[in-house]
């Protein structure tokens, strides 16, 4: 056991609340130097802002502690060679791509690449129409998801998140998308690099039993399953199997020791 993913909104917090338990968990690791990363599918705020919402929950972490879609995609798109982007992101977000030209916002042509976020309640049948033409072009620009989670849960309730608006747009035009956070491969991949740990011995927590626990299982995590956040009984049924299943971040930190202590025992016996 040698390194830990975490999942954010749902796990360390719902909403506006913190998980009851979850500062003093990060602390836990952080005071064993057990290396860790954050990671989120948010779209909707850059990685200062969710280090200063961290804070107020009373977890310290810096901004290469954070692993998002959208500094996940700057690189990838640089390495592409692309240029010109038409963003459907919050406006807390298109800073993250300062160093592309970005198209502006009543463009229908033009882009490199269409890159879709968590636009929330900016979604409207013009906003969406305008994304479709944009990848009517020919050549056709790439299709960037920034992450493919279906929906999450706010304060007032489960909202869409990305992947409905993205997938209607990919059937719409008939373009497959690029994705950049859970549950691609390559989002676990980079984290991983970034964190120094091969995929066997890391964990994932998460709430999201398809973007967290399938995702990371596919390149070969272990995936643990939180009672809190998004998480729903029947999340059990649905034919992916957690490695285990906890009733919050809070009690990570007696499971790792307890699972650690077992795998000593077994390996003295072996």
């Amino acid at each position: 056991m040698a390194g830990l993913l975490i999942d954010l909104d749902g796990v360390l917090y719902v909403g506006s609340q913190p998980v009851p338990g979850a500062a003093d968990a990060i602390n836990w690791f952080r005071h064993r130097q057990i290396p860790f990363l954050f990671l989120t599918n948010t779209t909707s705020r850059p990685r200062s802002a969710i280090v200063e919402r961290l804070g107020r929950f009373g977890i310290a972490a810096q901004p290469d502690e954070i692993l998002t879609p959208c500094t996940a995609a700057v690189r990838w798109l640089s390495e592409q060679g692309c240029s010109k982007l038409a963003l459907f992101v919050p406006e807390a977000t298109r800073g993250e791509f300062e160093t592309f030209h970005r198209l502006d916002a009543l463009a229908e042509s033009g882009a490199d690449a269409v890159v879709v976020g968590d636009l929330g309640a900016g979604w409207d049948f013009h906003t969406l129409n305008r994304a479709f033409r944009l990848l009517m072009n020919t050549p056709a620009p790439i299709l960037v998801a920034l992450g493919m989670t279906r929906y999450w849960r706010a304060e007032d309730g489960l909202r869409l998140d990305t992947a409905p608006y993205v997938v209607a747009l990919s059937h719409a035009s008939d373009i497959e998308p690029v994705v950049m956070g859970k549950p691609a491969e390559v989002f676990f991949e980079s984290a991983l690099g970034i964190l120094g740990e091969d995929a066997a011995s890391t964990y994932m927590i998460g709430d999201d039993i398809v973007g967290d626990i399938g995702g990371s299982q596919a390149v070969g995590l272990k995936g643990l399953l939180v009672r809190t956040g998004k998480f729903m009984p029947e999340d059990l049924q649905r034919g992916v199997i957690p490695h285990a299943v906890l009733e919050s971040i809070a009690a990570l930190p007696d499971w790792w020791e307890t699972t650690q202590s077992d795998q000593q025992a077994n390996a003295h016996v072996e």
